[in-house]
């Protein structure tokens, strides 16, 4: 059984900055993408950043320049380091590991966690 659990997120002013944590726990050989999405209040659930087992990232365009997305290998932990936070960045953050199911990486199965607020406000 995989379980990401995520922390980090809180109520932070405009302008002001978080540092959001993964843990990811289990039966796993590897895990190879690692992502962050989010979802605003009746709205979908959009893709913020993601990294590869090699550090090469991908960011959307919302966040660019603002939020860096990293991962500690040894500890199976990603981070998203959002600055800059603005009350559009407010919502629930979820994050993603997706898990070879054998040595053979040739299937990978996606874990989300539970996720964590972020309230952006004055």
């Amino acid at each position: 059984q995989v379980r990401l659990v995520e922390s980090g997120g809180g109520l932070v002013q405009p302008g002001g900055s978080l540092r959001l944590s993964c843990a990811v726990s289990g039966s796993i050989f590897s895990i190879n993408v690692m992502g962050w999405y989010r979802q605003a209040p009746g709205k979908q659930r959009h893709l913020v950043a993601l990294i590869s087992s090699g550090v090469r990232t991908h960011y959307a365009d919302s966040v660019k320049g603002r939020f860096t997305i990293s991962r500690d290998n040894a500890k199976n932990t990603a981070y998203l380091q959002m600055n800059s936070l603005k009350p559009e960045d407010t919502a629930l953050y979820y994050c993603t590991a997706d898990v070879p199911r054998d040595n053979s990486d040739t299937v990978r199965d996606r874990y989300w966690g539970q996720g964590t607020q972020v309230t952006v406000s004055s």
